[in-house]
């Protein structure tokens, strides 16, 4: 299998867990059971899944209220497309 497809995959699903991620959260919150840790969330946020953990954030109207995450997830929408764009000019 080429290994753009590979590194492709392994993106959508990093982003799908950061989207799960955020939407575990939002429920546990709703039933004030244990919570994912925030450096947890914008861990993976920064590790390229920034895209799922926006849309996490949008759609679950989950943690939009926090600055740090109102500041640093979109930060991580824009540095993670930076990087992928140069492992796929670079490395590719």
């Amino acid at each position: 299998m080429d290994k753009k497809i590979i590194f492709a995959v392994f993106v959508v699903i990093i982003n799908i867990i950061s989207f799960s991620l955020m939407d575990i959260d939002k429920k546990k919150a709703q039933k004030s059971k244990w919570r994912i840790k925030e450096s947890t969330l914008l861990g993976w946020a920064f590790c390229l899944g920034g895209t799922g953990s926006f849309l996490g954030m949008q759609i679950f109207r989950h943690k939009t209220k926090h600055k740090k995450f109102i500041i640093f997830v979109p930060m991580c929408v824009i540095i993670n497309i930076i990087v992928i764009i140069l492992i796929y000019k670079f490395v590719f």
